[in-house]
């Protein structure tokens, strides 16, 4: 992977978004791999597909680019919220590649993968519908909430201009798809209590540990009135899946 960005491509162009988005997707085109196969590249989709950008050539999955030249912090603008919504529940979401890149020197700086089957429900969140003077007056955008994504399933592929060997990324890319077997409306509760326990900083807890954030899931859930059950399930779940180990009853801890 080469982290220095083709800016000569940006000459022509007077509009910054155009300079951004002609040179990522140029260097996007030569340099993403795919993490779920040994394919070192990934095709640019059809012209004028709609929700993602590229596609892997053997084994067709599917990912949509982000870029930007500020901090990948906690929130990423995303497209209408009513699709995106439809696009979780259905399993029909790309993986997202998150850029950012030094803008003076045209040089990638950070790079993460979220995969398809990190996305739920708690992660996108609506934006303000526009004006009523807009051209798509009404028009319900949305935000990636990065920050609602448990922390194992944001996989770095360049962190502060150094690169991850693909061979690490491609085993936390399997590590991770497990969850992939979860249906997507379960898959939501998963992810929840994932980082919930990622967020306790321990080796080891407690169901009451996570009991204590049962209001913060009720409000992600509203439709569940048995939190503290799900919460165990899902505790399951994870043990399963080979996230966590059960010590003792009610106790657990983290692979």
């Amino acid at each position: 992977m080469n982290l220095s960005m083709p800016a000569h491509l940006a000459t022509g162009y007077t509009s910054a978004a155009q300079k951004a988005r002609v040179v990522s997707e140029a260097w996007a085109r030569d340099n993403l791999y795919c993490p779920n196969c040994q394919s070192p590249s990934l095709d640019p989709s059809p012209n004028n597909t709609a929700a993602f950008d590229f596609v892997c050539p053997s084994c067709a999955l599917r990912a949509q680019l982000k870029s930007k030249s500020s901090p990948i912090a906690d929130r990423i603008v995303d497209a209408a919220y009513e699709a995106m919504r439809r696009a979780i529940l259905e399993d029909r979401t790309p993986n997202l590649y998150a850029l950012r890149y030094d803008k003076s020197y045209w040089q990638v700086r950070d790079l993460i993968l979220v995969p398809h089957f990190a996305f739920s429900l708690s992660a996108i969140e609506a934006r303000p519908p526009l004006s009523p003077s807009a051209r798509r007056a009404g028009w319900v955008g949305c935000n990636i909430v990065l920050r609602n994504i448990p922390a194992d399933v944001k996989l770095p592929l360049v962190s502060a201009g150094i690169l991850v060997p693909p061979s690490q990324v491609r085993d936390s890319f399997h590590r991770l798809k497990p969850l992939e077997e979860i249906s997507p409306r379960e898959r939501g509760w998963t992810l929840d209590v994932l980082r919930i326990v990622r967020s306790l900083s321990k080796d080891e807890f407690s169901n009451d540990d996570v009991y204590a954030f049962a209001p913060r899931l009720e409000q992600l859930h509203p439709n569940n009135r048995h939190v503290r059950d799900k919460i165990r399930q899902q505790l399951q779940v994870l043990r399963d899946r080979g996230f966590l180990t059960q010590v003792r009853r009610g106790v657990w801890a983290l692979k």
